[in-house]
Protein backbone atom coordinates (compact mmCIF):
# COMPACT_ATOMS: atom_id res chain seq x y z
CA UNK A 1 0.00 0.00 0.00
CA UNK A 2 2.96 2.36 0.42
CA UNK A 3 4.12 3.98 -2.83
CA UNK A 4 7.16 2.70 -4.68
CA UNK A 5 9.41 4.84 -6.82
CA UNK A 6 7.59 3.44 -9.83
CA UNK A 7 4.26 4.56 -8.37
CA UNK A 8 5.63 8.06 -7.85
CA UNK A 9 7.07 8.22 -11.37
CA UNK A 10 3.71 7.08 -12.76
CA UNK A 11 1.96 9.75 -10.71
CA UNK A 12 4.28 12.43 -12.09
CA UNK A 13 3.48 11.41 -15.66
CA UNK A 14 -0.25 11.20 -14.93
CA UNK A 15 -0.42 14.63 -13.32
CA UNK A 16 1.93 16.48 -15.63
CA UNK A 17 -0.82 18.37 -17.49
CA UNK A 18 -2.27 19.66 -14.23
CA UNK A 19 0.51 20.72 -11.85
CA UNK A 20 3.48 23.08 -11.84
CA UNK A 21 7.04 21.91 -11.56
CA UNK A 22 8.03 24.28 -8.79
CA UNK A 23 11.47 25.88 -8.73
CA UNK A 24 14.49 25.00 -6.65
CA UNK A 25 16.59 27.91 -5.38
CA UNK A 26 20.14 27.63 -4.09
CA UNK A 27 21.17 30.42 -1.77
CA UNK A 28 23.72 31.32 0.85
CA UNK A 29 22.28 31.17 4.31
CA UNK A 30 23.46 34.59 5.49
CA UNK A 31 20.29 36.37 4.39
CA UNK A 32 18.30 33.98 6.57
CA UNK A 33 20.72 34.31 9.48
CA UNK A 34 22.35 30.92 8.85
CA UNK A 35 25.94 29.92 8.24
CA UNK A 36 25.18 27.18 5.72
CA UNK A 37 24.04 27.27 2.12
CA UNK A 38 20.50 26.09 1.48
CA UNK A 39 18.45 24.51 -1.27
CA UNK A 40 14.83 25.68 -1.14
CA UNK A 41 12.09 23.75 -2.92
CA UNK A 42 9.51 26.50 -3.45
CA UNK A 43 6.36 24.41 -3.36
CA UNK A 44 4.44 27.40 -2.04
CA UNK A 45 4.38 28.47 -5.72
CA UNK A 46 2.32 25.42 -6.65
CA UNK A 47 -1.21 25.97 -7.98
CA UNK A 48 -3.59 26.86 -5.08
CA UNK A 49 -0.60 27.94 -2.95
CA UNK A 50 0.48 24.57 -1.56
CA UNK A 51 1.75 21.12 -2.53
CA UNK A 52 -1.71 19.60 -2.15
CA UNK A 53 -2.85 19.51 -5.82
CA UNK A 54 -0.32 16.76 -6.47
CA UNK A 55 -2.10 14.23 -4.27
CA UNK A 56 -5.57 15.47 -5.16
CA UNK A 57 -5.01 15.15 -8.89
CA UNK A 58 -3.33 11.76 -8.63
CA UNK A 59 -6.21 10.37 -6.58
CA UNK A 60 -8.83 11.77 -8.95
CA UNK A 61 -7.23 10.93 -12.30
CA UNK A 62 -6.50 7.40 -11.05
CA UNK A 63 -10.20 6.74 -10.37
CA UNK A 64 -13.50 6.60 -12.22
CA UNK A 65 -15.18 9.76 -11.02
CA UNK A 66 -18.84 9.25 -10.06
CA UNK A 67 -21.68 11.56 -11.01
CA UNK A 68 -21.76 12.76 -7.40
CA UNK A 69 -18.20 14.01 -7.79
CA UNK A 70 -15.78 14.09 -4.86
CA UNK A 71 -15.91 14.85 -1.14
CA UNK A 72 -13.13 15.67 1.27
CA UNK A 73 -12.24 17.09 4.65
CA UNK A 74 -9.49 19.62 5.09
CA UNK A 75 -7.91 22.25 7.26
CA UNK A 76 -7.96 24.36 4.10
CA UNK A 77 -5.09 23.67 1.69
CA UNK A 78 -6.21 20.18 0.69
CA UNK A 79 -9.78 21.42 0.25
CA UNK A 80 -8.60 24.15 -2.10
CA UNK A 81 -6.59 21.57 -4.06
CA UNK A 82 -9.56 19.22 -4.39
CA UNK A 83 -11.80 22.09 -5.46
CA UNK A 84 -9.21 23.18 -8.03
CA UNK A 85 -8.76 19.65 -9.37
CA UNK A 86 -12.50 19.04 -9.51
CA UNK A 87 -13.01 22.22 -11.53
CA UNK A 88 -10.24 21.21 -13.93
CA UNK A 89 -11.72 17.73 -14.36
CA UNK A 90 -15.32 18.94 -14.62
CA UNK A 91 -16.81 17.27 -11.53
CA UNK A 92 -18.57 18.44 -8.39
CA UNK A 93 -16.75 18.86 -5.11
CA UNK A 94 -17.92 19.18 -1.52
CA UNK A 95 -15.34 20.25 1.05
CA UNK A 96 -15.77 19.98 4.83
CA UNK A 97 -13.59 22.29 6.94
CA UNK A 98 -13.38 23.09 10.65
CA UNK A 99 -15.11 26.31 11.60
CA UNK A 100 -11.79 27.98 12.39
CA UNK A 101 -10.29 27.53 8.92
CA UNK A 102 -8.88 30.91 7.80
CA UNK A 103 -10.64 32.95 5.15
CA UNK A 104 -7.42 32.85 3.08
CA UNK A 105 -8.18 29.16 2.57
CA UNK A 106 -11.99 28.97 2.56
CA UNK A 107 -12.09 31.79 0.03
CA UNK A 108 -9.98 29.72 -2.35
CA UNK A 109 -12.21 26.67 -1.87
CA UNK A 110 -15.35 28.57 -2.77
CA UNK A 111 -13.57 30.53 -5.47
CA UNK A 112 -12.78 27.27 -7.28
CA UNK A 113 -16.48 26.38 -7.23
CA UNK A 114 -16.73 23.78 -4.47
CA UNK A 115 -19.56 23.59 -1.96
CA UNK A 116 -18.04 24.45 1.42
CA UNK A 117 -19.35 23.03 4.71
CA UNK A 118 -17.98 24.41 7.98
CA UNK A 119 -18.21 21.58 10.50
CA UNK A 120 -16.78 21.22 14.01
CA UNK A 121 -13.76 22.64 15.74
CA UNK A 122 -11.16 20.18 14.44
CA UNK A 123 -10.21 18.28 11.29
CA UNK A 124 -11.48 14.93 12.61
CA UNK A 125 -15.03 16.25 12.95
CA UNK A 126 -14.93 17.53 9.39
CA UNK A 127 -13.54 14.17 8.21
CA UNK A 128 -16.39 12.22 9.80
CA UNK A 129 -18.92 14.56 8.18
CA UNK A 130 -17.28 14.23 4.76
CA UNK A 131 -17.32 10.45 4.96
CA UNK A 132 -21.00 10.44 5.96
CA UNK A 133 -21.79 12.71 3.01
CA UNK A 134 -19.88 10.49 0.59
CA UNK A 135 -21.75 7.42 1.86
CA UNK A 136 -25.01 9.27 1.24
CA UNK A 137 -24.24 10.59 -2.25
CA UNK A 138 -21.76 8.10 -3.70
CA UNK A 139 -19.05 10.74 -4.03
CA UNK A 140 -15.40 9.67 -4.20
CA UNK A 141 -13.49 10.41 -0.99
CA UNK A 142 -10.21 12.22 -1.59
CA UNK A 143 -8.40 11.88 1.73
CA UNK A 144 -6.08 14.65 2.83
CA UNK A 145 -3.13 12.30 3.43
CA UNK A 146 -3.96 8.62 4.04
CA UNK A 147 -4.54 7.13 0.58
CA UNK A 148 -1.90 5.45 -1.62
CA UNK A 149 -2.59 7.73 -4.59
CA UNK A 150 -2.31 10.82 -2.39
CA UNK A 151 1.04 9.70 -0.98
CA UNK A 152 2.35 8.91 -4.46
CA UNK A 153 1.23 12.32 -5.71
CA UNK A 154 2.95 14.15 -2.87
CA UNK A 155 6.03 12.02 -3.46
CA UNK A 156 6.54 13.81 -6.77
CA UNK A 157 7.96 16.72 -4.73
CA UNK A 158 10.81 14.37 -3.81
CA UNK A 159 11.21 13.18 -7.39
CA UNK A 160 11.57 16.75 -8.67
CA UNK A 161 13.92 17.73 -5.86
CA UNK A 162 16.18 14.74 -6.48
CA UNK A 163 16.39 15.64 -10.17
CA UNK A 164 16.93 19.36 -9.64
CA UNK A 165 19.17 19.13 -6.55
CA UNK A 166 20.82 15.71 -6.61
CA UNK A 167 23.47 16.96 -4.20
CA UNK A 168 21.02 17.22 -1.26
CA UNK A 169 22.06 15.04 1.67
CA UNK A 170 19.21 16.06 3.99
CA UNK A 171 15.64 17.16 3.21
CA UNK A 172 13.59 19.01 5.84
CA UNK A 173 9.82 18.59 5.51
CA UNK A 174 6.93 19.88 7.64
CA UNK A 175 4.62 17.14 8.95
CA UNK A 176 0.93 17.20 9.79
CA UNK A 177 -1.03 14.13 8.73
CA UNK A 178 2.10 13.06 6.91
CA UNK A 179 1.16 12.79 3.25
CA UNK A 180 3.95 15.07 2.07
CA UNK A 181 6.77 13.61 4.14
CA UNK A 182 5.46 10.08 3.59
CA UNK A 183 5.64 10.52 -0.18
CA UNK A 184 9.03 12.22 -0.09
CA UNK A 185 10.47 9.59 2.26
CA UNK A 186 9.14 6.84 -0.02
CA UNK A 187 10.95 8.46 -2.95
CA UNK A 188 14.27 8.75 -1.09
CA UNK A 189 14.03 5.31 0.57
CA UNK A 190 17.21 3.32 0.03
CA UNK A 191 19.26 6.35 -1.02
CA UNK A 192 21.88 8.23 0.94
CA UNK A 193 19.59 11.24 1.44
CA UNK A 194 18.04 11.61 4.89
CA UNK A 195 14.51 12.97 5.31
CA UNK A 196 13.91 14.98 8.50
CA UNK A 197 10.42 15.69 9.86
CA UNK A 198 9.71 19.08 11.42
CA UNK A 199 6.53 19.63 13.46
CA UNK A 200 5.15 22.32 15.74
CA UNK A 201 5.43 21.49 19.41
CA UNK A 202 1.67 22.02 19.55
CA UNK A 203 0.99 19.31 16.91
CA UNK A 204 3.56 16.53 17.54
CA UNK A 205 1.89 13.77 15.54
CA UNK A 206 4.87 11.96 13.99
CA UNK A 207 7.25 12.50 16.91
CA UNK A 208 4.65 10.91 19.18
CA UNK A 209 3.93 8.06 16.79
CA UNK A 210 7.63 7.21 16.46
CA UNK A 211 8.00 7.24 20.24
CA UNK A 212 4.93 5.05 20.76
CA UNK A 213 5.57 2.76 17.79
CA UNK A 214 2.21 3.49 16.17
CA UNK A 215 -0.01 6.42 15.17
CA UNK A 216 -1.80 7.76 18.26
CA UNK A 217 -4.05 10.78 18.86
CA UNK A 218 -2.22 13.98 19.81
CA UNK A 219 -3.16 17.50 20.88
CA UNK A 220 -3.89 19.95 18.08
CA UNK A 221 -3.09 23.64 18.49
CA UNK A 222 -0.73 26.47 17.72
CA UNK A 223 -0.18 28.79 14.79
CA UNK A 224 0.09 26.06 12.14
CA UNK A 225 -2.93 23.98 13.19
CA UNK A 226 -4.91 24.84 10.06
CA UNK A 227 -2.33 23.07 7.87
CA UNK A 228 -0.46 20.72 10.22
CA UNK A 229 -3.26 20.00 12.68
CA UNK A 230 -4.17 16.38 12.01
CA UNK A 231 -4.88 14.55 15.27
CA UNK A 232 -2.62 11.66 14.26
CA UNK A 233 -0.47 10.66 11.30
CA UNK A 234 -1.84 8.34 8.66
CA UNK A 235 -1.22 4.60 8.81
CA UNK A 236 0.22 4.54 5.29
CA UNK A 237 2.77 7.25 5.91
CA UNK A 238 3.77 5.72 9.23
CA UNK A 239 4.71 2.50 7.47
CA UNK A 240 7.19 4.58 5.47
CA UNK A 241 8.27 6.98 8.21
CA UNK A 242 9.23 4.38 10.81
CA UNK A 243 11.93 3.10 8.46
CA UNK A 244 12.77 6.06 6.24
CA UNK A 245 12.38 9.28 8.26
CA UNK A 246 15.69 9.84 10.00
CA UNK A 247 14.46 12.12 12.78
CA UNK A 248 11.39 14.03 13.99
CA UNK A 249 12.18 17.56 15.22
CA UNK A 250 9.80 19.81 17.16
CA UNK A 251 9.78 23.61 16.98
CA UNK A 252 7.85 26.22 19.03
CA UNK A 253 5.34 28.60 17.52
CA UNK A 254 7.64 31.59 17.97
CA UNK A 255 10.29 29.87 15.83
CA UNK A 256 7.72 29.29 13.08
CA UNK A 257 6.71 32.96 13.13
CA UNK A 258 10.38 33.95 13.02
CA UNK A 259 10.99 31.71 10.00
CA UNK A 260 8.02 33.33 8.24
CA UNK A 261 9.50 36.77 8.86
CA UNK A 262 12.93 35.70 7.62
CA UNK A 263 11.50 34.34 4.36
CA UNK A 264 9.68 37.62 3.82
CA UNK A 265 12.59 39.87 4.72
CA UNK A 266 15.19 37.95 2.73
CA UNK A 267 13.19 36.77 -0.27
CA UNK A 268 9.82 38.52 -0.22
CA UNK A 269 8.11 35.14 0.11
CA UNK A 270 4.85 34.98 2.06
CA UNK A 271 4.80 31.52 3.66
CA UNK A 272 1.98 30.39 5.90
CA UNK A 273 3.02 28.98 9.30
CA UNK A 274 2.98 25.39 8.06
CA UNK A 275 4.97 26.44 5.02
CA UNK A 276 7.75 27.92 7.16
CA UNK A 277 7.86 25.14 9.76
CA UNK A 278 10.61 23.11 8.08
CA UNK A 279 12.89 26.14 7.88
CA UNK A 280 12.23 26.86 11.56
CA UNK A 281 14.19 23.73 12.50
CA UNK A 282 17.32 25.45 11.18
CA UNK A 283 16.70 29.05 12.18
CA UNK A 284 15.79 28.06 15.76
CA UNK A 285 18.67 25.62 16.19
CA UNK A 286 16.28 22.74 16.88
CA UNK A 287 18.22 20.73 14.28
CA UNK A 288 21.88 21.25 13.44
CA UNK A 289 23.13 19.73 10.19
CA UNK A 290 26.26 17.62 10.32
CA UNK A 291 29.49 18.90 8.78
CA UNK A 292 29.41 18.79 5.00
CA UNK A 293 25.62 18.47 4.76
CA UNK A 294 23.81 19.89 1.74
CA UNK A 295 20.43 20.78 3.18
CA UNK A 296 17.18 21.14 1.22
CA UNK A 297 14.08 22.69 2.78
CA UNK A 298 10.59 22.23 1.37
CA UNK A 299 8.67 25.52 1.71
CA UNK A 300 5.27 24.00 1.24
CA UNK A 301 2.49 26.59 1.53
CA UNK A 302 1.57 30.26 1.18
CA UNK A 303 -2.12 30.49 2.10
CA UNK A 304 -2.23 33.09 4.81
CA UNK A 305 -3.15 36.74 5.21
CA UNK A 306 0.01 38.54 3.99
CA UNK A 307 -0.40 41.16 6.71
CA UNK A 308 0.36 38.52 9.35
CA UNK A 309 3.82 38.13 7.77
CA UNK A 310 4.67 41.49 6.24
CA UNK A 311 3.25 43.72 8.95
Amino acid sequence: MTPSRQDIEAAAARMAPHIRRTPVMRMGGADLGLDIALILKLELLQATGSFKPRGAFNRMVSATLPAAGVATASGGNHGAAVAYAARALGVKAEVFCPTGTPEAKTGRIEGYGAVLHRIGAAYDEARVASEARAAETGALIVHAYDQPEVLAGQGTVGLELSQDAPEATHVLVATGGGGLIGGIAAWYAGTGTQVISVEPEACPTLATALREGRPVPCPVGGVAADSLGARQVGALMFAVAKDHVARAVLVPDEAIRDAQRRLWQAMRLVAEPGGATALAALTSGAWTPPAGARVAVVVCGSNTDPATVTG
